[in-house]
């Protein structure tokens, strides 16, 4: 029999544990990066599978089974064990991509993404819950520095990766590459990841599953649709608001009474957790607003290709890499971290202001240095924000802290495309109606956004116009996520500082001491 070993911070960590690390990385990447290969394979996909009217629920469904799912998983975790729940995760997440694959039509394809959604939900929820379990909380900062830069790099590599798979291998292959990296970190985490085992007598709170994901639902539908589907005052929008907001109401009473609620409302008592929750709401708000509007600004008005409009956003994710290592590794040493949230939400109000200034004439260098200032601030918040969440919870409610604010931070970005999309678009529109009259009406009516081969068969006098609106579309994007922004750094000066312990002997305060998380000596 193997020898085992504990987890300490005392030197040097296993390399068992390590290897559990690297099978954590491989999930995240496959969170992160799915949705970033299958985005470049949609024309693909579409130009052999037909559908295009309902080309937005191929994204949709996933988003939707992530989001709905999400506190689920961590609750599950948290109940019967963090390994069976994310080993379950994983298998759900394989067995949706290979059947996306192999679907034949549209509609098999949506209901095979959303198999996938439900799956890719607990994988991020996992990776973060096990690090609360493996790593002491002063140990943990640089491990999720690490994990942010997993997300980086996936948001980098993703398109590129997606590009090549489709031109040489087929579109199906963006979901069958899922396979053998799935394959590699289901075998690590059962070969060598050991947890204490759990198991709660209490059941399942099934009411609150229903109303949290009716909630949930309701809300991401509500900002996928409003202005694009439907308008914002229409009927179907204004009855998913009332669904949503009912269902959620019905919710919070419902928690305070089930015996094993999915979502423990005694977490919002601490001060430190609810404003992390703010503040990782306002992060995903921002920090999606921008990967979605820099990319259209890159390849409208600098004339970037659309691949090259994915290289130009380096800066920024380099940034947000370099800065997330750092902020994990300083605070692993100094067991510190407020000044982290706070110069993060300095950074990110500037950078977004900067990026609210750019014109027709902004060049390639600046626009990067512009995106750098913005990239720092996210880096100095991403997992930041997970960390004090974690730390300010009690052990056993470590999986819903990190569903929890993995949800927050998801709903942030929902609302963050699509308020910013729609002020993005009621610009162009307008812009576009004082340049080129009627045409440049005509243009913009069903879509804002043109691609760049629409964008070439313009004239030159709709052209010059286009690139004008989606400057000004872009400068009023921008300045309402710095003006977001302004409530991370309110949040940041609240945010009471308690010190990281080091390890089982020193818990943090308010919480339980780390648990003797056994992995197999390897």
């Amino acid at each position: 029999m193997a020898d085992t070993v504990e987890t300490t911070t005392e030197g040097k960590q296993p390399r068992s544990v390590r290897v559990v690390l690297l099978a954590l990385m491989i999930a995240m990447m496959l969170a992160m990066l799915d949705n970033m290969i299958v985005g470049t394979a949609m024309p693909t996909i579409v130009g052999e599978l037909g559908g295009l009217e309902h080309l937005s629920w191929v994204v949709t469904g996933y988003t939707l089974a992530t989001a709905a799912s999400t506190p689920i998983w961590g609750k599950l975790g948290d109940m019967y064990g963090r390994k069976g729940a994310f080993l379950s995760s994983i298998v759900i997440f394989l067995i949706g991509s290979a059947l996306s694959g192999m679907a034949q039509d549209m509609g098999q394809l949506i209901g095979f993404r959303a198999v996938q959604g439900l799956g890719a939900g607990g994988l991020m929820v996992g990776v973060m819950a096990i690090i609360g379990d493996l790593i002491p909380p002063r140990e943990r900062g640089k491990y999720q520095g690490m994990m942010a830069g997993v997300m980086a790099l996936a948001m980098i590599g993703g398109p590129l990766v997606g590009g090549t798979i489709t031109d040489n291998w087929g579109w199906r292959w963006a979901f069958y590459i899922n396979l053998p990296l799935g394959a590699v970190a289901l075998a690590l985490v059962t070969a060598v990841l050991h947890l204490p085992r759990k198991r709660s007598k209490a059941g399942i709170d099934y009411l609150g599953v229903v109303l949290l994901t009716v909630g949930i639902t309701s809300i991401v539908l509500v900002t996928t649709w409003g202005g694009t589907e439907y308008a914002w005052t229409s009927a179907r929008i204004m009855e998913l608001i009332g669904i949503g907001v009912a269902a959620l109401v019905g919710f919070v009473f419902w928690q305070t009474r089930a015996a094993e609620p999915v979502l423990p409302l005694h977490i919002f008592k601490s001060r430190n957790f609810t404003l992390m929750s703010v503040i990782g709401f306002i992060t995903g708000f921002v920090m999606f607003g921008a990967t979605l509007f820099l990319p259209l600004y890159q390849q409208a008005v600098q004339g970037a290709s659309a691949t090259n409009s994915g290289l130009l956003l380096l800066p920024m994710l380099g940034a947000m890499l370099v800065t997330s290592m750092v902020a994990g590794r300083v605070t692993t040493n100094s067991g510190r971290y407020k000044i982290f949230p706070i110069v993060g939400g300095v950074l990110m109000i500037v950078g977004m202001y900067l990026l609210s200034l750019m014109d027709t004439g902004t060049t390639r260098l600046t626009s990067g240095v512009y995106m750098a200032v913005v990239g720092a601030g996210m880096g100095c918040l991403m997992q930041i924000t997970m960390l004090v969440a974690q730390n300010s919870v009690e052990m056993k409610d470590m999986g819903v802290a990190s569903s929890s604010t993995t949800l927050f931070r998801t709903l942030g970005s929902s609302f963050g495309v699509a308020i910013m999309g729609a002020l993005f678009n009621h610009r162009v529109q307008d812009v576009m109606a004082e340049r080129a009259g009627a045409l440049g009406k005509n243009i913009t009516e069903k879509s804002a956004q043109l691609d760049a081969k629409s964008l070439q068969k313009l004239p030159a006098v709709a052209r010059e116009a286009y690139q004008h609106a989606v400057s000004s579309g872009t400068h009023s994007a921008f300045l309402l996520g710095a003006g977001i922004a302004v409530v991370v750094l309110i949040a940041a000066l609240f945010v009471k500082e308690v010190p990281l312990k080091g390890g089982p002997k020193a818990p943090a305060e308010g919480a339980d001491p780390a648990p003797q998380a056994v992995v197999e000596a390897v």
